[in-house]
């Protein structure tokens, strides 16, 4: 049995590998090979995880790009330490080069003291520090086979993206598939814990979103995929934006 303190690789679809470390191996960045041997990286995940995503890459072809999903500190770690061009939607291009979105984060909120105590020091770990933006993306552009798909209410730029051939969706934090309070995966989606959202109504509207593809895989930013049916996995989500 692997080690959970030690990152894994592994592939999830063709072409697309999840490469997850960090606290119990909760933290992904997807691998995706693009048609000139290079790899694009989806996601950023913590600064610890800079080399082994490196060492990952490397079984695939050189890292030509990475695309955060959003910037918040456990989705941009390892940006600013790859030495590649960043991507990310315009709309969170500020919280990328700045703050992570820190400052719309409301932690005094979380109503459980160990929690609350310990995430502005798990942050301040996770984060690679600001990263320097090449380039911005919009919904509808297309990247390494996927179309991107604009998701904001976490973050103002939240994106995923959406390769219909297969039903494969990468959606960063647009759901939560892992219990952020008690630091455990789960087995059904949820909306982000609203004190990282900057706004939840919408995050509730971009699950929906999400719903509507009605994708056969959702590849999140923390934990395993979840798959299944297309017409369940709408219904799993749907409920989850009902839950609110």
């Amino acid at each position: 049995m692997a080690s959970p303190l030690k990152p894994i690789t592994e592939q999830i679809a063709p072409g697309v590998w999840r490469h997850a470390g960090d606290i119990r191996q909760g933290m992904n960045i997807y691998l995706l090979a693009e048609d000139d041997g290079r790899v694009t990286l989806f996601d950023g995940g913590t600064a610890a995880m800079t080399a082994g995503v490196r060492k990952a890459a490397a079984q695939i072809g050189p890292i030509k790009r990475i695309v955060l999903g959003h910037g918040h500190a456990d989705h941009r770690g390892v940006a600013p330490g790859l030495g590649v061009p960043v991507l990310c939607h315009g709309d969170e291009r500020a919280d990328v080069e700045g703050d992570g979105g820190l400052h719309y984060f409301r932690l005094d909120r979380i109503a459980f003291r160990f929690p609350r105590a310990v995430y502005p020091r798990l942050l301040a770990h996770w984060d690679g520090g600001p990263a320097k933006v090449a380039e911005t993306l919009a919904e509808g552009d297309e990247v390494a086979g996927f179309v991107v798909k604009h998701f904001p209410g976490h973050a103002p730029g939240l994106i995923g993206l959406w390769r219909e051939s297969d039903r494969l969706a990468l959606v960063s934090d647009t759901t939560y598939l892992v219990d952020s309070m008690k630091f455990k995966p789960v087995d059904w989606p949820n909306v982000p814990n609203r004190v990282f959202n900057l706004d939840h109504d919408g995050a509730i509207e971009s699950l929906r979103k999400l719903a509507a593809l009605e994708p056969r895989t959702v590849a999140a930013g923390h934990s395993h995929p979840l798959a299944g049916e297309p017409a369940h996995i709408r219904m799993l989500l749907e409920q989850a934006a009902n839950r609110g």
